[in-house]
């Protein structure tokens, strides 16, 4: 089994002269990175791999989502995920090599969610069907979605992965 972690990075300042890349987490921004990071360590989502656009909001949200992790995952910051669309993310995901089977990509919209969107199955329940739902309605700031993948490796990855939760921080308890 392979799990796939997709993350939108948290809430960021509006554009500054400095350009899109490096706009910074406003103060909302920074207490839904540790808090979405206190739930992925306390659900067990601990990733094998992070692999990191290089905005400058994705790097501070791992920097402040990563210390509230009981394991500490190796870490790629890429280029490549800057605005990423769907199928780009999918093919860093087919990419990844074994041994890692718990896979954190750190993004940006539209392709985290686009991506969830298109590597989660039909849903087979009804609990399954709400989280879909709530996951298409909105993906919001610092927003997760948790896939599960009954996969050999990262490369047969397909729209087969099990929703296993939508978590967004406003969801969370302080």
């Amino acid at each position: 089994m392979h799990r796939l972690l997709l993350l939108r990075h948290a809430k960021t300042e509006q554009e500054s002269g400095e350009g899109d890349s490096a706009r910074m987490l406003t103060g909302r921004g920074r207490k839904d990175a540790v808090k979405i990071g206190h739930a992925l360590d306390i659900r067990g989502y601990w990733p094998d791999l992070v692999l990191c656009s290089t905005s400058q909001r994705t790097r501070e949200t791992w920097e402040l989502l990563g210390p509230e992790l009981a394991k500490t995952p190796q870490v790629e910051f890429r280029k490549t995920l800057y605005l990423a669309s769907a199928r780009q993310i999918i093919a860093q995901i087919h990419a990844t090599a074994h041994p890692i089977k718990t896979l954190m990509i750190l993004g940006h919209n539209p392709g985290i969610e686009e991506c969830a969107s298109l590597l989660a199955r039909a849903p087979k329940s009804k609990v399954e069907a709400e989280k879909r739902a709530d996951m298409r309605e909105k993906f919001p700031t610092c927003a997760l979605a948790v896939l599960d993948f009954d996969v050999e490796a990262w490369s047969d990855v397909t729209g087969s992965g099990v929703l296993l939760e939508f978590i967004k921080p406003r969801d969370l308890t302080d």
